[in-house]
């Protein structure tokens, strides 16, 4: 195995006081990280020749273990609450300073890399692991520099990786032993107790939130986008479940980028340089391209084999439902390379509506465009997380709350003005049910979504009558290629209107009961895209 150690003279951590007697790798190409990897039996090789690795006690974020450090910086700018807990300032240089004591004696994993594809918005990223295939996954889904540009290198941010470090919650001011904490003003991430990769990911994911919006007027997003033959860029927004991923994969179009977005005055622009997706249930005929993309040099998470091969088992859901593989964006064959493209012409917010109200495609004005954004609403069913056993209302602020360091009012109000200075279309998709709520009605057909999303890509509903809708307010088209028309009104697809109505009703209590924690903070012009119960 070829050693790429380097010397401690020229060490890439010199910066952060950090000495290790251990060897620090710089910059490993995938290959030799997965011999890394092997040989330190982080993992295993699938009969695809991906890399499997377990995530240990954490099989996913932990939210509730995540802080921003309060300060000069941040005090007066962040959300505070649940999903913005504060950290002193003090304590975080005590854990910091206890991490590198713990490092001093491990070999290191060190990688530079970006976040956002357009340059003049790039975040340059330097991370410390200490594991290889935690290297191995920030090479994936991070942008990937050429080397004249490595050795020009100057990280902005630094995050320190250290699942086997745990913080003592008495001395080191955390609820618990493992930590994900945000320092905006020393611009490091520091990370321990976790194995889950995805916190270095929506750790960047929540800086560029707070920079791009506060400091830049770039709207970050937390969203898939694609753009067609003739440069007409399209965004979907929505929580899981309600088909983002697979309705974003177009064969006709190319994909910018499966997650995470920032939109400037000229375009839009992937903040990553991978994609991240589940793999339960996986199979080719689903989902061809994120089949095809498990090969070497990509990573699956959690993930189990077939008795006696090397097969991943994607049915088996045994050590979680939050199955994962990470992979270069390259690995898609109809990527957009760079990650960029022009203004989105059509933006689509995917809901699964398990009540059957919400219409199968609508379209919003600015004020409906902003109240449902910040609202962000979907519905979990039955088996798909435990314990849920009937529809349960989900709303999620911004399609993305868990990562918003600002409150959701400020995005809301950049992607107005965005949408009315470009004069972008807004759509609401319901990927739900119809013809009744969950257990009555039926899932919406994928080729009719397909069809509907087609249509308002090629600019085919534009001139069709619309209906504004009796509660919500918004316009449903009455006409739609490849789609019966009964099908574009959901009361119609009722047998009992007045249940529907009732329901309809409920639904739109629960929307403006939601909202009422963002009232205080909301203009008159997003109060005024609210439902009427």
């Amino acid at each position: 195995m070829q050693d790429l150690a380097l010397d401690i003279q020229t060490s890439p951590l010199s910066y952060l006081d950090l000495e290790t007697s251990g060897k620090i790798h710089f910059n490993l190409p995938p290959a030799e990280l997965v011999e890394h990897a092997l040989a330190r039996k982080e993992g295993s090789l699938t009969s695809t020749g991906a890399l499997m690795a377990d995530t240990g006690k954490f099989t996913g974020r932990s939210p509730k273990d995540r802080y921003i450090v309060k300060d000069e910086k941040t005090s007066d700018a962040v959300w505070w609450g649940d999903i913005n807990i504060p950290f002193d300032g003090e304590k975080f240089d005590q854990l910091l300073e206890k991490m590198k004591a713990f490092l001093q004696d491990k070999d290191l994993f060190v990688r530079d890399a970006f976040a956002g594809a357009d340059p003049e918005h790039r975040l340059n990223i330097r991370v410390i692991n200490t594991l290889a295939w935690h290297n191995l996954f920030c090479h994936n889904m991070f942008l990937r520099p050429e080397q004249e540009e490595l050795s020009q290198f100057i990280q902005d941010f630094t995050i320190i990786c250290a699942p086997d470090f745990k913080a003592d919650p008495v001395t080191d001011g955390t609820k618990n032993s493992n930590f994900a904490i945000l320092n905006l003003s020393k611009r490091m991430i520091l990370i321990g107790g976790t194995g889950y990769a995805g916190e270095m990911k929506k750790g960047i994911f929540s800086v560029l939130n707070f920079i791009l919006p506060h400091e830049k007027n770039v709207l970050s997003m937390h969203c898939s986008a694609n753009v067609g033959k003739d440069d007409d860029t399209a965004i979907f927004f929505g929580l899981s479940g309600t088909g983002k991923t697979t309705l974003s994969a177009d064969p006709n179009r190319n994909l910018i980028g499966d997650d995470e977005h920032g939109w400037t005055e000229t375009g839009v622009f992937n903040f990553e340089g991978g994609c991240y997706a589940k793999v339960i249930d996986l199979t080719r005929e689903k989902e061809p391209e994120i089949w095809d993309a498990i090969r070497f040099g990509s990573v699956v998470e959690n993930t189990c084999f077939k008795p006696g091969t090397r097969e991943v088992d994607y049915e088996n859901g045994s050590v979680t439902e939050n199955t994962r593989t990470a992979y270069p964006i390259h690995y898609i064959p109809n990527a957009q390379l760079p990650s960029m493209a022009g203004i989105p012409k059509n933006i689509f917010f995917l809901t699964a509506d398990a009540f059957g109200v919400i219409p199968p495609i609508s379209k919003l004005n600015k004020s409906q465009a902003m109240y449902h954004f910040i609202s962000g609403y979907t519905a979990k069913v039955a088996g798909t997380e435990m314990g849920i056993t009937e529809p349960k209302l989900t709303f999620s602020a911004c399609f993305g709350a868990a990562f918003l360091p600002l409150h959701p009012t400020e995005y809301a109000t950049l992607f107005g003005e965005k949408m009315e200075k470009y004069d972008t279309n807004v759509w609401l998709i319901n990927t739900g049910w119809t013809g009744g709520p969950y257990g009555i009605g039926s899932r919406m057909k994928l080729a009719y979504t397909r069809a509907m999303i087609t249509a308002a890509l090629e600019g085919k509903l534009d001139e069709v009558e619309l209906k504004t809708h009796q509660i919500f307010g918004v316009q449903v088209p009455q006409t739609c290629p490849s789609v019966p028309a009964e099908v574009l009104n959901p009361r119609s697809t009722w047998s009992d209107p007045s249940a529907y109505d009732k329901q309809a009703h409920e639904l739109a209590l629960a929307f403006v009961k939601n909202f009422k924690q963002f009232e205080s903070y909301a203009s008159e012009e997003i109060l005024k895209g609210a439902p009427n119960p």
